[in-house]
């Protein structure tokens, strides 16, 4: 990940988006919605083209999803498609090291890349006269990648410094997304390492980089997304003017990495030398992409843990006491872009005058709340405007839109869901909420990690070794 929280840097292109006004109570009260337009053609290569067409601003958003990440990645080999993301920017024999950026920063561009569990995503947003330039770049590295040794060395120790900074040297390492997932999930292709461990980082070889590119960077394996200031005719011909010529390649088949729920709570106690007072994660398995449940629990989460008007920060922060803050993730993604086993994480710090049994006991409080009583009709609009305006809000953006049409059209097989999303969240009543929080947010489903800082453990070490 060239900037890990990608969503920061998203948020710096609003104004190359959309101006459509967007009424949220409208839409909350199911009235008037913008509908994305979306328009898909496949190519007889396999690559699957969706352009969005919006002529508000003459720009563009460009993303390139490929259906591979680290639940994919060779085992003994963990943090492969993270390092090969890297990778990708290092150049071809037509494109050497540092083309790709010069030639869409110097033409008022800007580009960035991520991994993620269920995919790599390669994204960038430009003036509509820089549309060719960068699909040629992007159908370039597509083709073939300039594997040598120097770009490999230097791609891993690149990831190795970001392991450093973003989790070794980091207070809380990121255990909310990475150490909760290795405790919660049974399955390798779920529960290792997706930065990586340095030995397999460093035990990556030119023959393994050339094989991953093989295997998962074809066109059969891709979708490209457009949006902004391009038409679906236009967007089609390009698509087919660059992309056309390349062979469809084999894929591995994907192993099989259901979960079921699980039925035991798993608990774990770190230490932390950074930290300054202790956090808690706790995380549930979420429903599988496409379950009834879905919907239900998305709004479950925000209206648990979307903000300060939710539950656990009211009942936790305001109320209580207990907690300094109160945070939550859908994995290392949202709700709605997953395609395998995922979690619900509660992360929050937490007074030192207290401890985790009592974190825990005033979050489940406030479970049993919902599965009890449900919510009352005017937390549930309110909760629903909210996401409502996220949802619409983020795709004004034309790289955020062109990205998660390419996401939706990987995960789902259908960028439309863009605009069922919406009546998915309106249709969400009381019940629904309930039944979420009854049948995920049990105790047997979760697993807890409780991380505090190592003075508050060196006294008890210290005593039980007395004795």
């Amino acid at each position: 990940m060239r900037m890990h929280q990608i969503a920061v840097l998203l948020g710096g292109f609003a104004l190359a988006g959309s101006t459509v006004a967007f009424d949220a109570n409208a839409a909350a009260g199911q009235g008037d919605r913008w509908s994305v337009p979306v328009a898909v053609k496949k190519l007889d290569n396999g690559l699957t083209v969706v352009v969005s067409e919006d002529h508000s601003s003459p720009t563009v958003g460009i993303s390139v999803v490929y259906h591979v990440g680290m639940r994919l990645e060779p085992k003994n080999r963990t943090g492969f498609a993270h390092l090969f993301e890297h990778l990708m920017f290092e150049g071809t024999p037509n494109a050497g090291e540092g083309v790709f950026d010069r030639v869409i920063t110097g033409g008022g561009g800007r580009n960035n890349g991520s991994t993620r569990a269920d995919f790599t995503n390669y994204i960038e947003v430009a003036p509509a006269s820089a549309l060719e330039p960068i699909l040629w770049l992007e159908a370039d590295r597509m083709k073939t990648l300039d594997f040598n040794p120097t770009t490999l060395k230097n791609q891993q120790d690149v990831v190795k410094e970001e392991i450093r900074v973003n989790v070794k040297n980091q207070p809380y390492g990121g255990f909310m997304w990475i150490d909760i997932g290795q405790q919660a999930f049974q399955k390798w292709e779920n529960n290792h390492d997706g930065y990586g461990s340095f030995q397999d980082l460093e035990n990556a070889s030119l023959e393994d980089v050339a094989a991953f590119h093989r295997d998962y960077y074809g066109p059969n394996n891709a979708v490209l997304g457009i949006a902004g200031d391009v038409t679906p005719e236009q967007g089609f011909a390009l698509a087919e003017k660059y992309f056309g010529g390349i062979p469809a390649r084999p894929t591995p088949k994907a192993p099989d990495y259901r979960e079921g729920l699980n039925t035991q709570e798993k608990r774990i106690t770190q230490s932390d030398a950074l930290a300054q007072v202790p956090a808690i994660a706790a995380a549930w398995k979420m429903p599988d992409r496409g379950s009834r449940d879905q919907a239900p629990m998305a709004v479950l989460g925000e209206l648990l843990a979307g903000g300060d008007a939710s539950r656990l920060y009211q009942g936790l922060v305001k109320g209580r006491e207990l907690a300094l803050n109160v945070d939550s993730l859908y994995g290392l993604t949202d709700p709605w872009t997953y395609d395998g086993p995922t979690l619900f994480t509660v992360f929050a710090l937490y007074k030192p005058t207290t401890n985790a049994d009592a974190m825990l006991k005033a979050i489940d409080e406030e479970v049993a709340r919902v599965v009890k009583d449900g919510v009352d009709d005017a937390t549930l609009a309110r909760v629903k405007t909210r996401m409502l305006a996220d949802w619409y809000n983020s795709n004004e953006a034309f790289i955020n839109r062109a990205d998660t049409l390419a996401k939706l059209q990987t995960l789902w097989g259908d960028a439309n869901v863009v605009n069922q999303v919406p009546g998915w969240i309106e249709a969400v009543t009381s019940a629904d909420v309930q039944r979420a929080a009854r049948t995920y947010l049990t105790t047997a489903n979760r697993t807890v990690i409780d991380r505090k800082p190592a003075a508050m453990l060196a006294p008890a070490a210290a005593a039980t070794t007395s004795k």
